[in-house]
């Protein structure tokens, strides 16, 4: 074996071992056990018993069929934990219902029939590439169906919560599920293409593999994936607080009372400063001046663009919109536009 091989070896092992390693972390010593968090990690596993097995069959010498057919059959157990995983992650208090493992039932067949399998009948029956090549087929088509249907489950997911305020949290969720998908499609893809007529050496699947592990790894502890799971979509009272905030700065335009303040708001909704500082933080994405001012900046905008308001000054239109100096306005529309009202009032032109 030469050097070249041995560094192949090392790459496409390296995210075999660190898939395991993950998948440790998040089944068994990470302390908030999770059931997404459990399906993660057994994803990982199977993904790591198909891998092995290419690294075995690319550098090993005279691997057993038996070891090959069983790697094979374990990719028809990602798809559906990745369904299950997705749900999870996109519905609150998702639990696994008992009649979701009559998805396992190809897996098990497949995996019964590989035990099987000797030496002798692959390398001489006949039968063997009509076998292996159909077996092949189904696999794959299994995997990749699973790929849609878990993207297609994403999109419903998407488009559900679309109406309502996302928080930081849902979007990281959105954003993690995205990667994982594209992640499992490239993989996908390396394998497939490794199938017509050797375009892709072999050895190409783990070290994509590889590559695909770190890379979601990195996302999956950046985006705090590991920490969340479906019942970030549950609505809460703070859902229904936003609305009432919402309908008070924004349909009654509250925004233009000039002394609005964080007090006097949290005054008529009846909760204290701390608790509306912080539903406005979370799902407006702003602190409280920077949302109050962003509405007063819309209207004004209006009136800069609009030639009949051309009469009123530039502190008449602050005034008006709720801003209690010039200077406050011009430093807010600056912030939010990136140039002065005076400019935005001559771009018109």
């Amino acid at each position: 074996m030469n050097f070249l091989d041995i560094l192949l070896i090392i790459v496409s092992s390296a995210g075999l071992l660190h898939g395991i390693l993950l998948a440790s972390y998040l089944s068994i010593f990470k302390k908030k056990k999770t059931l997404t968090n459990l399906l993660l990690g057994l994803i990982l596993v199977f993904m790591a018993f198909r891998i092995g097995k290419s690294v075995m069959l690319n550098f090993g010498d005279g691997l057993e069929p038996i070891f090959i057919f069983i790697g094979l059959a374990f990719l028809l157990l990602i798809g559906p934990f990745l369904r299950w995983y997705i749900l999870g992650m996109t519905r609150h208090n998702f639990k696994l219902p008992k009649y979701y493992l009559i998805e396992l039932i190809p897996f098990i067949l497949i995996f019964i029939a590989s035990l099987f399998v000797t030496k002798e009948w692959y390398e001489n029956s006949k039968l063997v590439v009509i076998i292996f090549s159909s077996g092949l087929i189904f696999i794959y088509l299994h995997f990749a169906f699973y790929i849609v249907l878990g993207w297609r489950i994403l999109k419903r997911a998407k488009k559900h919560y679309q109406q309502e305020q996302q928080t930081k949290s849902r979007r990281a969720i959105f954003n993690w599920l995205d990667h994982l998908i594209i992640g499992f499609m490239i993989i996908w893809g390396s394998y497939v293409l490794n199938l017509l007529d050797e375009t892709v050496p072999y050895v190409v699947g783990p070290i994509v593999y590889s590559i695909i592990i770190y890379f979601l790894s990195y996302k999956a502890f950046q985006l705090k994936a590991t920490d969340l799971d479906g019942n970030v979509f549950k609505t809460t009272n703070n859902n229904l607080l936003f609305d009432e905030i919402s309908k008070l700065i924004i349909n009654a335009k509250l925004y233009l009372e000039p002394d609005l303040s964080l007090a006097k708001l949290s005054t008529m909704i009846g909760k204290s400063t701390q608790l509306t500082s912080s539903i406005i933080n979370q799902y407006a994405k702003r602190n409280f001046n920077d949302f109050i001012n962003y509405y007063r900046i819309q209207d004004a905008k209006k009136l800069l663009l609009d030639t009949e308001s051309d009469k009123y000054t530039i502190s008449s239109i602050a005034f008006d919109t709720g801003f209690s100096s010039l200077s406050s306005f011009n430093g807010a529309f600056k912030k939010f536009e990136g140039i002065t009202p005076s400019s935005y009032r001559k771009s018109r032109v």
